[in-house]
């Protein structure tokens, strides 16, 4: 029994000491599995660049001119031949003119007026006043060359055709004309939309064919001003050196030459100020004048209307204004009708240096669309 006891104490002391030391776990090898780098395409959308397109305006206009003031009460007084009394000789008409732009190209440009006039006078031949029935044409194209190498010097040529109303000659005539606009005085009150100087070549032809023509060779000056207040003006030069096909009559015929110079002077004010908006509709009063043009000329070419001292004054001149209000809508985003009143005052007739009288009002009232595309 003793003994049985000892084996029992010995057991539990071998147990006892087995459980006091550490038991330290066998080491757990993990494999790592391989690691994929899987490349997929990327799709980048981009919004496509917009491509040129044609674009510009259309506008037609139809355009009424009433009675000067006063105009033809000394007709019935006066002889045949002698009629002209200073006043307008250009009354009771209509004006159908369709013009626009369009930019052919990122650099290429045309440009249209086309005016058709209309008398409506003209089965009255008491009065010999009434406007003569007529189409004027103007056509011009633009390639815009670009900047001048490092300069901001815009170089664009151009090439003008036009075939007057009121006189029986055609007209071609090539611009180089340079921009220097950049060089000019800007600033927020101030903007100089372009100055233009160029160089020009032209021809001049009768609708006969005949050998009454003539060649022009020149230059021009061409600027815009934008101004506070809705104003802006332009002003512009233009130097013409004329050689004559055939001799003209110059200071009341006792001089015959076959060439002339001419310097053409315009200046105009305009200024457009709103008076009422509501929605698509406006109302504004508008003004433009100055001198339409005035010029000079190295030869005694012009003189008063009545035919005396004819060709005896080396200066004329024409100096307007034309007050008006005119209503506009804006039937789409890209299309306006518009209608418009006013008076226009100058003189009409007798517009020489020395002796430019008899500024009268005349009447006149216009309607149209413009669309822009």
């Amino acid at each position: 029994m003793k003994k049985s006891m000892l084996l029992v104490g010995a057991f539990l002391a071998v147990a006892a000491m087995a459980q006091a030391k550490e038991v330290v776990p066998a080491p757990v090898v993990v494999e790592e599995a391989p690691v994929q780098i899987v490349e997929k395409e990327v799709i980048v959308y981009r919004d496509k660049e917009e491509g040129f397109r044609p674009n510009g305006y259309v506008d037609l206009q139809y355009r009424y001119y009433g009675d000067t003031e006063g105009n033809g009460t000394n007709y019935s007084s006066k002889p045949a031949d002698n009629r002209a009394d200073g006043w307008n000789t250009n009354n009771n008409y209509s004006r159908i003119q369709f013009q626009g732009n369009i930019n052919m190209t990122e650099k290429q440009n045309l440009e249209w007026r086309i005016r058709g006039y209309n008398s409506l006078d003209e089965n009255d031949k008491s009065n010999p006043t009434a406007k003569d029935n007529g189409t004027e044409t103007r056509l011009r194209y633009f390639y815009d060359h670009g900047y001048l190498g490092d300069s901001k010097v815009d170089l664009t040529s151009r090439v003008h055709y036009q075939n007057n109303a009121d006189d029986a000659y055609q007209n071609v005539e090539y611009q180089a004309r340079f921009d220097f606009a950049d060089y000019m005085f800007n600033n927020d009150m101030f903007k100089t939309d372009y100055f233009v100087v160029a160089p020009k070549v032209g021809y001049t032809w009768s609708d006969d064919n005949s050998s009454d023509y003539s060649n022009q060779v020149g230059f021009d000056v061409y600027t815009w001003h934008t101004l506070p207040w809705g104003f802006s003006t332009e002003f512009n030069l233009y130097f013409t050196q004329n050689f004559y096909g055939q001799d003209q009559a110059f200071n009341n015929g006792n001089d015959m030459e076959d060439k002339n110079f001419t310097i053409d002077m315009e200046f105009y004010i305009y200024n457009t100020t709103n008076l009422y908006t509501n929605g698509n509709f406006s109302l504004d009063f508008g003004f433009e004048g100055g001198y339409d043009p005035y010029t000079w000329s190295q030869e005694k070419k012009f003189g008063s209307a009545d035919g005396d001292n004819l060709g005896t004054d080396d200066s004329k001149y024409s100096l307007y204004a034309l007050p008006y209000l005119q209503a506009n809508y804006a039937v789409t985003e890209n299309m306006t009708v518009y209608a418009a009143a006013g008076a226009e005052y100058r003189d009409w007739t007798v517009d020489n240096g020395h002796s430019a009288s008899n500024w009268r009002w005349q009447p006149t009232a216009w309607a149209g669309f413009k669309t822009t595309f």
